[in-house]
């Protein structure tokens, strides 16, 4: 009989510990959850960012400065609406020291009448596609969009188109790019 007064025992103290642990987990059951705390869903404030906006080939020259007498010609040549359309153009512009190299009158004799020899000098500047620098020195010969040849040179480092020297490359605009030239270049008739 001990064996067995032994197992009831142990049955009992296991009993009684289920009993002990269904108590303590009842007990624990009636008493209210704290209620639910919504938590805050994180929101992203946005951050007012300001990238400029590139400008057309002609709002770049007339925020230049350099090239009032060009933006001028443009403008009395009724070509701002193409050199401010999609493009892409290349141009090679004469600054106002350029346009200040030919003879006295020239340019006011030209703006007389822009829808002339003005508008056949002007678009002799301007080659459709947006060619860099590095693309310009590849060749020899561009087509401007006036339908005359430009002859490209590059001596000891310095490049030059019809003649004129390109003084600063590479001014990127939203419809093309601006390359700086010291003269105005005359078409040939």
């Amino acid at each position: 009989m001990g064996v067995l007064v032994s197992m009831k025992l142990h049955v009992l103290g296991i009993g009684m510990m289920v009993l002990l642990g269904a108590v303590l987990l009842c007990a624990g059951c009636t008493q209210p959850a704290p209620p639910a705390t919504p938590t805050a869903t994180p929101t992203m404030t946005p951050v007012a960012t300001t990238v400029p906006e590139m400008k057309d080939i002609v709002q770049t020259a007339v925020a230049d400065g350099r090239f009032t007498t060009l933006v001028t010609a443009v403008q009395a040549a009724n070509l701002t609406p193409t050199l401010s359309g999609a493009g892409p153009f290349t141009v090679f512009a004469p600054t106002d020291e350029a346009f200040a190299k030919l003879p006295e009158g020239t340019v006011a004799n030209l703006l007389k009448e822009p829808q002339g020899d003005l508008t056949q000098i002007l678009l002799y500047h301007v080659v459709s596609g947006k060619l860099m620098a590095a693309d310009v020195v590849e060749q020899t010969n561009l087509t401007t969009v006036g339908g005359k040849q430009l002859t490209i040179t590059v001596e000891n480092q310095t490049v030059m188109v019809d003649g004129a020297k390109v003084v600063i490359t590479d001014i990127e605009t939203k419809n093309g790019v601006i390359h700086v030239i010291d003269a105005v270049m005359i078409p040939a008739a």
